[in-house]
């Protein structure tokens, strides 16, 4: 405990004072010329740099004055990665005001509940697409003074401006009172809300975590001292900025290593972005590894035989090798030379083909990561290691490191944080990390934060003995069989969505004698496997009745079943002929289940499924 305090005392004075705002014009004036942020154009790429960054924010920030913004107000954004999303958010803070994020998959009336909640006096929106999710609502927020649009500002009504009006005003009122603006960004301390991020619903209601500069800093500093990634590195911003990973990583982490993002602006185009873009450190969630390694798999099953058996040897020794660098682990010197040749062989250049050759840290967190994926990456070299944290705890608190990990959990405490379990089970943690807790929600704070200053996670998980944490499920989401047998659902989903056919699993069981399943394809890898058979179909619903795809979804089943405890085996399932996705509401939009919305729409199916026992 002692060390633990003393590394977060050492973190604080490390931070003290400093804001996001100091940190830009520190990057800006220590490195002008460096490149901070690029936006796809056609073949090529549009950069601005630090020093050009800065003065963009500035100006926006300006224009937000201009506007009638004041210290304290809440600006709303809702636009795809790119550079204006980030100056849009930093100007804001720059003003003294606080930016949000909204996911861009948000109904109408949840954005209205966001805006209204946060207290929005400005939007930012990209287009026409984030303009239809608002405008049915717009008459709903007579605190929302302006909406400024990137793209189809609508002409002739004073309630919308366009973004190239919003500059030339805000670089007006710049001009005129430098002074002005320059006292506001001056005014922000470290203990101000740098930002409103809202969870993303899927326990129910979002609900608002304001973060400030220094909970940001904090994370930022801590996770340095375990991973020490290079300065003036590339990365790319392809999650939503309504993601606290994505925020912290792409948003904030840039300004403190003066590094160089690109944005990609459509995650059908991310596999080609990472070719061109090599980064240094790449975070996905488990789905965009899940669909990396499909798309993987998929391409190897059409190579001839003699080729595939090359590839499935040259990743047993990557798997043995990365393995074997495991904390308390030992590679021996055969494991390494085998490793060594073949990597030189094939397996360095199948990570030059992904874009990730270049990646000295690859993470993922937000859902489990099923251990036959990050076991994929590995057998290429790869370490797809898991961090774990919340919205609620700025991003991650608990982190494995490319020195010092272990596949299958989340890792150890970063410095400064404690970590216990609850008897009950449940994970805890208390640091600077900690939200003060939601957006006026005493109560739902109260259960969050106790009067220790503990976190309740609502993870249920163990500490081993050297420290690294492991997620057992949701605590909420663990259900009971008629036999009084506690499940997790998630270690059956893992197991099951390992075969590349299988894009989603939701396994049931509350209060029946056991388990069942329902399944959904992939719809990327599914028509590619059939195509490979010679099976005709005209939709993913075809192929969903299609016989072979359901001998080879049961053996799929199967196979996970032998992976499973008796009492956690499915011995019913469906296959449906849909897709799950955030847009049609079974998925978050950072791509988690929604447990309750698969309950209630597919209630018959369940009941279906234990009516065939």
């Amino acid at each position: 405990m002692t060390g633990v305090l003393e590394e977060r005392a050492a973190i604080e004075r490390e931070i003290a004072g400093r804001t996001i705002c100091e940190q830009l014009r520190w990057a800006a004036q220590g490195h002008p010329d460096s490149p901070a942020y690029s936006d796809p154009a056609g073949d090529g790429w549009t950069t601005l740099t630090y020093a050009e960054a800065r003065r963009r924010v500035l100006q926006i920030a300006a224009g937000y004055a201009a506007l009638g913004v004041r210290p304290g107000d809440a600006v709303a954004l809702m636009l795809v990665n790119r550079s204006e999303h980030v100056l849009a958010d930093l100007g804001a803070v720059h003003a003294g005001a606080v930016p949000c994020s909204i996911y861009a998959t948000f109904a109408p009336e949840q954005v209205a509940y966001v805006a209204r909640d946060v207290g929005a006096r400005i939007a930012v929106l990209g287009g026409p697409a984030d303009l239809a999710r608002w405008e049915p609502v717009l008459g709903e927020l007579p605190a929302l003074t302006k909406v400024v649009m990137l793209e189809g500002a609508p002409e002739g009504d004073e309630r919308f401006l366009s973004w190239e009006a919003f500059l030339k005003l805000g670089a007006g009122a710049l001009a005129a009172d430098p002074a002005a603006v320059d006292a506001r960004w001056r005014a922000v301390t470290a203990e101000d809300t740098l930002t409103v991020l809202y969870t993303s619903g899927t326990t129910g209601t979002p609900k608002g975590v304001p973060l400030t500069h220094a909970n940001v800093l904090f994370e930022i500093a801590s996770t340095q001292r375990m991973i020490q990634l290079p300065t003036h590195g590339t990365q790319i911003s392809y999650l939503t900025y309504a993601h606290i990973a994505e925020r912290v990583l792409s948003l904030y982490l840039p300004l403190v290593k003066v590094n160089h993002v690109h944005f990609c602006t459509d995650m059908a185009n991310l596999g080609a972005t990472l070719g061109r873009v090599r980064p240094v450190l790449f975070f996905g969630v488990p789905r965009v590894w899940e669909k990396m390694t499909s798309r993987l798999q998929a391409l190897l099953a059409t190579q001839p035989p003699e080729q595939q058996e090359s590839v499935r040897a040259a990743m047993a020794a990557g798997l043995a090798y990365v393995e074997g660098l495991q904390h308390g682990r030992t590679v021996t010197p055969e494991v390494r030379e085998a490793y060594e040749r073949a990597d030189a062989a094939l397996l360095s250049v199948v990570r030059g083909l992904i874009g990730l050759d270049q990646a000295r840290w690859c993470a993922t967190a937000a859902a489990p990561m099923p251990v036959e994926v990050q076991r994929f990456f590995a057998g290429l070299g790869l370490k797809v290691i898991d961090v774990y944290g919340m919205t609620e705890t700025t991003g991650a608190f608990t982190v494995n490191s490319p020195d010092v990990f272990k596949l299958g959990t989340v890792g150890r405490a970063e410095p400064g944080v404690e970590v216990r379990i609850a008897e009950d089970g449940e994970i805890l943690t208390r640091s600077p990390l900690n939200t003060r807790g939601y957006l006026g929600l005493p109560e739902a704070t109260a259960e969050l934060l106790d009067d220790d200053g503990w976190l309740h996670t609502g993870d249920v998980g163990s500490v081993d003995e050297d420290g690294f944490v492991r997620i057992v499920d949701r605590k909420k989401e663990l259900f009971i069989t008629s036999g009084g047998e506690n499940v997790s659902p998630a270690a059956i989903e893992g197991h099951l969505t390992e075969h590349p056919l299988i894009g989603q699993a939701l396994a049931y069981g509350d209060r029946r004698p056991y388990p069942v399943a329902i399944l959904t394809l992939d719809g990327e890898v599914a028509p590619e496997w059939a195509r490979a058979r010679g099976i005709a179909f005209g939709s993913l619903a075809d192929l969903a009745a299609h016989p072979d795809v359901l001998k080879e979804v049961e053996a799929a089943v199967e196979s996970a079943n032998r992976k499973l405890a008796r009492v956690q085996q499915v011995k019913r399932w469906r296959l449906l002929p849909v897709e799950w996705t955030a847009e049609t509401a079974e998925l978050t939009p950072s791509l988690k289940l929604k447990r309750r919305v698969v309950h209630a729409r597919y209630a018959e199916v369940i009941e279906e499924l234990y009516a065939t026992g």
